[in-house]
C-alpha cells in the first residue's frame, strides 16, 4: 500500500513537473491556476454537447435539416465522446495525461472551425464528429489529472468545481448558442471555442504538471479498443435510427439494418470484455483493469452518473424545441430560462463541500438525485401552452441545485478508491458510462419526443376531417422538423389550425418525455443505495 501524494506534493529533483519511476506527481506550480485550467477545459467541452440545442430549430432551417440529422448534430459528438474515452483515458496514462489534454484542445479547436462553416448537415455532423475526438482527449485526461492532484481537505472543493462545471456548463451552452444565433449567427457557438481554447493551452503550458502510470508496460491494447468503440458506436447507432430504419423493416419494407447493427455492437462487448479479462489473467496488457470494476464505489457510482447522464442530456435536447417551437420563446429567450439550471448548480458548488463535510457524499448525492426529481416532475406537471416562465425558471433551477450536488460528487465518490496511476482507466470508464448515458438519453428521449409529437398531431388532424393524404404529409411535416417547422404554419392563416394541433400535441409529447426523464432520475437514486458509506470528513492524505 503507497500513500497518495498530499494536494502538493514535492517535485521529483530530477524531473521537475513530470513523474518518474514512481506514480506520485508532481506539484502544480500554480494549483487553483490548474484548477481552472482543468474546469475551462471541461467546460468548452460540456458546453458544446448542449450549445447547439437552442439554436437547433435556427440550423435546421438554415441547413435544411431532418429530425434524424437534428438528433445526430449531438448524438455523434456524444457517441464518439463515448467510443474514444477509454482509449484515450488508457493513452494518457501511458504517454502523459497533459500531452493528450493539450492535443485533443488542439484537434477541438480545429474542428469547431469547420463545423461554424459548415455548409450542409452532413458536413456539419462530420465537424461534430471530429470535435467529439478531441473532447474525449479532454475529459478523461482532465479528470484523472485532478485524482492525482487534489488530495486532503483541496479534494471536495475541487470536484465541486468540476462537478458544478460539467452540470452547470451544460446549461449555460444554451443561453450562449441562443445569444450567438439571435444577434450573430450559429456559426458563432463553434467559433467561440477558438479563444478560449487558446487560453486553455496556455494554462496547460504554465500551470499543469505532467502525469501518468510509468509502472506499467507501454502497450496499447488495439484489438480492445477496436471492439469497445464498435460496442458504443453500434449501440448508439441502433437507438438513434430504429424510429427511422425500423426496428425489423424498413418503411419500404426492406430488412433494416438496425438488428444487425445492434447484434454486432453486443458482440463486440462481450469480446471485449473476454479479451480484457484473459489479457489480464494471462499478464498482458489491457485497455483496462477489470479489478476496478470490484470497487463498490466505482461500480454503482457509475451506473447512478450514466443515468442522471441519461435523464440531463435528453431533456436539454427535448426542452429548447418546446421553448421555441411550442411556446413562442426565441432562441435567446430560451436561452435565458435554461441559464436558471446554471445558476442552480453553480450556487450548488458554494455549499456542496461544507454538505459533504456534514452529511458525507451519499447524503449529497441522493439530496442532489431527488432535487433534480422534483423539478422534473415539477416540470411535466404544469407544463402548457400558458405556462409562465418563471415557472419553468423555478422548476429548471431546483433541477440545477440537484445536478450541482449530484455530479460533483459522484465523480468524487467514483474515483476515491482508484489508485492516482490508473486514473486514467477509471476516469476514462467514467467519462465513456456518463457519455453513453447523454446519447442514450438524446437517442431514447430525442425519439419519444418525436414519436409523440407525430402521434399525438395525426390524432388531433383525424378528428378535423382532414383528407389522409393531406394530413399524413403535415404530420411527416411536423415530425420530421421535430416541432420546429410549428412556427411557420402558424404563421399562415391557412394553416393555423394545423399549427394548434401540433403545438398541443408537442405539450403532450413534452410531458411524456420529462416524465420519462423524471423517472430514470428516481431509479439513478436507488442505485446509489448500494454506494458503500464514505465517512463525511475525509483524511488529509488518501491511501491507495
Amino acid at each position: 500500500m503507497t500513500t497518495a501524494p498530499s494536494a502538493h506534493p514535492t517535485p521529483p529533483p530530477d524531473a521537475p513537473g513530470s513523474t518518474t519511476s514512481t506514480s506520485q506527481p508532481s506539484a502544480p506550480k500554480l494549483p487553483w491556476l490548474a484548477l481552472a485550467t482543468i474546469a475551462l477545459g471541461v467546460s468548452l467541452v460540456i458546453m458544446d454537447a448542449t450549445i447547439v440545442n437552442v439554436a437547433l430549430p435556427v440550423v435546421i432551417r438554415d441547413l435544411d435539416l431532418t429530425a434524424s440529422q437534428a438528433e445526430w448534430l449531438n448524438a455523434s459528438y456524444a457517441l464518439v465522446f463515448a467510443a474514444l474515452l477509454l482509449t484515450v483515458g488508457r493513452i494518457g496514462d501511458l504517454r502523459g495525461r497533459r500531452l493528450v489534454f493539450a492535443l485533443g484542445m488542439t484537434i477541438f479547436m480545429l474542428s469547431s472551425i469547420f463545423a461554424g462553416a459548415s455548409g450542409s448537415g452532413e458536413a456539419l455532423i462530420l465537424a461534430r464528429i471530429l470535435q467529439g475526438v478531441g473532447a474525449a482527449m479532454i475529459l478523461p485526461t482532465t479528470l484523472s489529472t485532478m485524482n492525482a492532484l487534489f488530495t486532503g481537505a483541496a479534494r471536495p472543493i475541487a470536484f465541486a468545481v468540476y462537478g458544478s462545471t460539467i452540470g452547470g456548463m451544460a446549461a449555460v451552452g444554451p443561453l450562449v448558442g441562443g445569444w450567438l444565433a439571435t444577434d450573430f449567427s450559429w456559426r458563432w457557438a463553434f467559433w467561440l471555442n477558438i479563444p478560449f481554447g487558446l487560453l486553455v493551452l496556455l494554462g496547460i503550458l504554465k500551470a499543469l504538471p505532467e502525469t501518468r502510470d510509468p509502472a506499467t508496460e507501454r502497450h496499447l491494447d488495439l484489438v480492445g479498443a477496436l471492439a469497445a468503440a464498435v460496442a458504443m458506436a453500434g449501440l448508439v447507432f441502433a437507438l438513434i435510427e430504429g424510429a427511422t430504419y425500423g426496428w425489423w423493416r424498413q418503411p419500404s419494407g426492406a430488412i433494416s439494418p438496425v438488428p444487425v447493427v445492434l447484434a454486432v455492437a453486443l458482440l463486440s462487448l462481450v469480446a471485449f470484455f473476454v479479451r480484457e479479462a484473459r489479457g489480464r489473467s494471462q499478464g498482458h496488457p489491457t485497455l483496462i483493469d477489470l479489478d476496478l470494476l470490484r470497487l463498490p464505489t466505482l461500480r454503482y457510482g457509475n451506473i447512478a452518473a450514466a443515468i442522471v447522464a441519461f435523464g440531463e442530456f435528453g431533456l436539454m435536447f427535448a426542452l429548447p424545441l418546446l421553448l421555441q417551437g411550442t411556446l413562442g420563446y426565441s432562441a435567446l429567450g430560451a436561452g435565458w430560462l435554461l441559464v436558471s439550471l446554471a445558476i442552480g448548480a453553480f450556487l450548488a458548488s458554494g455549499v456542496t463541500p461544507q454538505a459533504t463535510r456534514a452529511l458525507g457524499q451519499r447524503a449529497v448525492v441522493r439530496i442532489g438525485l431527488a432535487l433534480e426529481a422534483i423539478g422534473i416532475a415539477a416540470l411535466a406537471a404544469t407544463i402548457s401552452l400558458t405556462i409562465p416562465g418563471w415557472l419553468i425558471a423555478l422548476a429548471l433551477f431546483t433541477y440545477g441545485v440537484g445536478v450541482g450536488m449530484a455530479t460533483a460528487q459522484l465523480s468524487s465518490i467514483i474515483m476515491s478508491d482508484v489508485p492516482p496511476a490508473q486514473g486514467g482507466q477509471a476516469s476514462g470508464m467514467q467519462s465513456t458510462i456518463r457519455q453513453l448515458g447523454s446519447a442514450l438519453g438524446v437517442a431514447v428521449l430525442g425519439t419519444l419526443l418525436v414519436t409523440s409529437l407525430g402521434s399525438g398531431t395525426e390524432a388531433r388532424l383525424e378528428s378535423t376531417g382532414m383528407p389522409s393524404a393531406v394530413r399524413t404529409q403535415v404530420v411527416e411535416i411536423v415530425r420530421g422538423s421535430a416541432g420546429a417547422a410549428i412556427p411557420g404554419l402558424a404563421a399562415d392563416p391557412r394553416t393555423a389550425p394545423v399549427a394548434q394541433a401540433a403545438r398541443e400535441a408537442m405539450i403532450d409529447a413534452s410531458r411524456t418525455t420529462a416524465w420519462f426523464a423524471a423517472a430514470a432520475l428516481l431509479v439513478g437514486l436507488l442505485a446509489t443505495l448500494a454506494i458503500p458509506h464514505i465517512p463525511p470528513h475525509p483524511a488529509t492524505e488518501r491511501h491507495t
